[in-house]
């Protein structure tokens, strides 16, 4: 029988938007000593990819190419080639459950960038007790949605155990995103989930706890009054003025699936919320509005098919020039439970967020790839950012992310 191929790892969906940046990424800053492959349908694609990667690092091991479709078939025999498989296929409702089921099936371990909640429910409910007999480590949402939330919000959780040696009670994070826009596989993800899932279903995907093996027994109450639900804006001290933020409802369930999974070191009465920070009550008043009327919009099928017409295709997105200037910040502040005890953590990123994305991913891999001792402590199953801790969070610091936690 002829031996198989091993690669390190796998870029799946390599041709796509985010993929692309995830390769190049991996061209440009990681050990040029991995062995990986670029992964899609079109394998004319793939090559005009490869020699496109060439020119950004001729002197790097170039990656091979591996044409697939996505049968049963063709995956497992994929993922069976690798250690990892960078998932980079979206609408990943659509593409990619045969992937997890490959990677789950085969012990392969997993990493994707999804922000598709319904979606990230539906594979746990299905496979992550095989993931874990298995021993795949499967991370969804490990991009923009949902790592800085989660790496934040693990940071001060730690600080807070590691000064005042006690659990962590509440926490709210702010965002500040200064961007170019979403690309188009992000849009087309946000209008085709509702014609996947039943509105019961996406409903029930909305609530913080969803997705934690371990909720609490109680319903933490919220931080906003009754007249900051309604309007939208309030302040936090420390965070500033801050509204409802569009990326709040996935990130929640990540971090409180963290929590859940990690529960010795968030404690029984953890509690996560995520708001975006604005500089007025204005706009903060129509941002607030503006994500209510759009949520509430998507439920009207005709009104996603004109939605479609007006952006991007998927594939495309902002180009590099539009994202200089763009920059990410999640600040949290955490309070210590049964004590008078603060810590606020910082994640910044300076750059375009798809660019992170892919840095993100490639700098996940790694650490799969080299922390053998902390797979083997993970022992498989959908898992989240987190969960790859100390390792990670300083491989991205040495990757120019700016990421900390001190009391207050």
């Amino acid at each position: 029988m002829a031996s198989v191929t091993r690669y390190d790892f796998v870029v799946l969906g390599a041709t796509g938007y985010t993929g692309k940046l995830c390769a190049e990424y991996i061209t440009t800053a990681l050990p040029t000593d991995i062995t990986w492959a670029i992964a899609g349908r079109s394998r004319g694609k793939l090559e005009e990819l490869a020699k496109d990667l060439k020119k950004l690092n001729p002197d790097r091991r170039q990656p091979s190419t591996e044409s697939v479709q996505f049968t049963p078939e063709d995956l497992r025999e994929l993922v069976t080639k690798c250690t990892i498989v960078i998932n980079c296929v979206g609408p990943y409702h659509k593409y990619s459950s045969p992937v997890v089921e490959a990677c789950a099936a085969t012990g392969t371990h997993y990493l994707d960038v999804t922000g598709e909640t319904p979606w990230v429910r539906e594979m746990i409910e299905k496979y992550h007790k095989t993931a874990v007999q298995n021993k795949a480590v499967i991370i969804p949402q490990i991009g923009l949605e949902s790592a800085p939330s989660d790496l934040v919000a693990y940071m001060v959780v730690t600080k807070i155990r590691e000064i005042y040696s006690t659990p962590t009670y509440s926490m709210i994070c702010a965002a500040r995103l200064k961007s170019s826009g979403p690309s188009g596989g992000t849009l087309d993800t946000v209008l085709s989930i509702w014609d996947k899932y039943p509105l019961k279903y996406l409903t029930e995907s909305r609530t913080p706890y969803i997705l934690s093996p371990k909720p609490p027994s109680f319903t933490p109450p919220s931080p906003r009054s009754f007249l900051a639900r309604l309007f939208g804006p309030f302040k936090v001290s420390q965070l500033g003025l801050l509204t409802t933020a569009i990326t709040a409802r996935p990130n929640q369930a990540i971090v409180h699936r963290s929590a859940g999974l990690m529960h010795d070191l968030y404690g029984p009465r953890f509690s996560y919320s995520e708001y975006m920070r604005v500089s007025g009550r204005l706009s903060g008043i129509a941002i607030h509005w503006a994500l209510l009327l759009f949520a509430a919009s998507l439920v009207f099928r005709p009104v996603r098919w004109l939605m479609r017409k007006f952006v991007y295709s998927p594939g495309s997105g902002p180009t590099r020039e539009s994202t200089e200037g763009n920059e990410l910040e999640y600040r949290a502040v955490g309070n210590a439970d049964g004590k008078s005890g603060q810590v606020l953590g910082r994640f910044k990123y300076r750059g375009g967020i798809y660019y992170m994305t892919g840095a993100l991913l490639a700098e996940a891999a790694m650490v799969m790839l080299k922390e053998k001792e902390l797979l083997k402590k993970l022992d498989g199953g959908l898992l989240t950012p987190a969960r790859l801790g100390e390792p990670f969070i300083q491989r991205l610091r040495s990757a120019g992310f700016e990421i900390e936690a001190t009391t207050l």
